[in-house]
């Protein structure tokens, strides 16, 4: 049985955020112990990949609409397969930020690249396969972790060890073959460009099309709401586990609150990016992004397990409202030659809101307190919702 393109780049997607965030998550901050280094440098090397996003998402999104989004999606994919065993060499820290800004360079191209392919790929109903698409990539994202933490926890010689150098080079190798996997799977993706460039009247420079995708107003605020989302997301990932603390919870069910968020996100992201399709994106956006900013800052006085489990599936549920309808926004208002450019400026956007989250909240969690970082994320997605609704009203009820 063949499979579609479309199915063939979900699967793609899920092998290469898998690939990605097993080399990451728990692993990262235990593996720069293992190597001598401090808070800081686990600090300094986790901000590595997210600045890397914020570089290159952008400009290989006009490369992917200059020369083809199957040879930006090869170039990541050899990234993806060499990248891991790079760190079975690895003795020292700036190392280890070395072999990160690397494979940070696999990410940054593939996601905004592939989500320009899904456009292609789809005129209608968009929105439901860049839902479809993502839901993919969650999957991969949600069970990395697991299997990462069991491989070194399986290698580990006592309960207080955080892993040896056998466990961190299995987990690599693991890595790698997901890598691997990747890549010749990306050998069978469509070239889809070739067509579109023939139909196509000549194009400009691509200069010329970059600043006329600044200049869009809409595009600048969809963008803009997405990384405030990205923004509360990475407070909420970043402070939650010390909140729930300071209220009583226990690992167990602060790992449960972590997890239905990806989960209800993986869940909800199809729907409601069909419900996109069918009754329009900017009213989604916004009624998205206000009920994100009631659900962040209602975690400023949860203190009990249900209210903040409730309250982390709510999130989710937001998150995947605005997320699933923006990305497709984006992509009805810029034009096909360009689709590959809009990707990479929200792309790079949201890696800069992202960022930016638990740095902001860290400061106000520490001259505020935590509750504070919280309130923040909501001032941040308030302001922007108020810009988005004054801007573009024309486009809802």
């Amino acid at each position: 049985m063949t499979l579609s393109p479309f199915k063939l780049l979900c699967g793609v997607g899920l092998l290469a955020i898998f690939s990605s965030t097993i080399s990451k998550s728990p692993a990262l901050p235990l593996f720069v112990s293992h190597l001598g280094g401090g808070p800081a440098s686990v600090g300094l090397i986790a901000s590595i990949s997210a600045c890397t996003g914020i570089l290159f998402s952008f400009p290989a999104g006009i490369l992917s609409d200059r020369i083809g989004r199957k040879r930006m999606l090869l170039f990541s994919a050899v990234v993806f397969a060499t990248a891991p065993f790079c760190y079975l060499l690895v003795r020292e820290i700036w190392q280890l930020a070395l072999v990160r800004l690397y494979h940070g360079l696999a990410t940054a191209i593939f996601v905004p690249v592939a989500m320009a392919m899904v456009s292609d790929l789809f005129q209608k109903g968009r929105g439901e396969k860049m839902g479809w698409f993502s839901t993919a990539t969650l999957l991969g994202r949600f069970m990395a972790p697991a299997l990462g933490g069991a491989i070194l926890g399986f290698y580990a010689t006592d309960q207080a060890d955080s892993g040896n150098r056998i466990g961190f080079h299995t987990l690599y190798l693991v890595c790698g073959l997901a890598g691997l996997a990747v890549f010749f799977s990306t050998l069978f993706l469509p070239n889809l460009n070739g067509d579109l460039h023939k139909r196509s009247t000549p194009r400009p420079h691509w200069l010329e099309g970059v600043k006329e995708l600044l200049g869009n107003q809409a595009i600048m605020l969809t963008c803009a709401v997405e990384a405030a989302i990205l923004f509360a997301y990475g407070i909420f990932e970043t402070f939650l586990p010390a909140h729930a603390l300071m209220a009583g919870l226990n690992p167990y069910q602060i790992g449960l609150c972590l997890s239905s968020q990806i989960i209800t996100i993986a869940l909800a992201k199809p729907i409601m990016g069909r419900f996109s399709d069918r009754h329009g994106r900017p009213p989604q956006i916004l009624f998205g992004a206000v009920a994100a900013g009631i659900c962040i800052a209602l975690f400023s006085i949860a203190n009990s397990f249900v209210a903040l489990l409730v309250l982390s599936i709510f999130l989710g549920l937001t998150i995947s409202v605005v997320t699933s309808a923006s990305a497709a926004h984006i992509a009805d208002l810029s034009k096909d030659t360009a689709q590959g450019s809009a990707m990479g400026i929200l792309g790079s956007i949201m890696d800069m809101g992202h960022s930016l989250g638990p740095l902001t909240g860290g400061i106000l969690a520490a001259t505020l307190g935590l509750p504070a970082s919280f309130l923040g994320a909501c001032a941040v997605l308030a302001t922007v919702s108020i810009l988005f609704f004054y801007c573009t009203d024309q486009d809802l009820p």
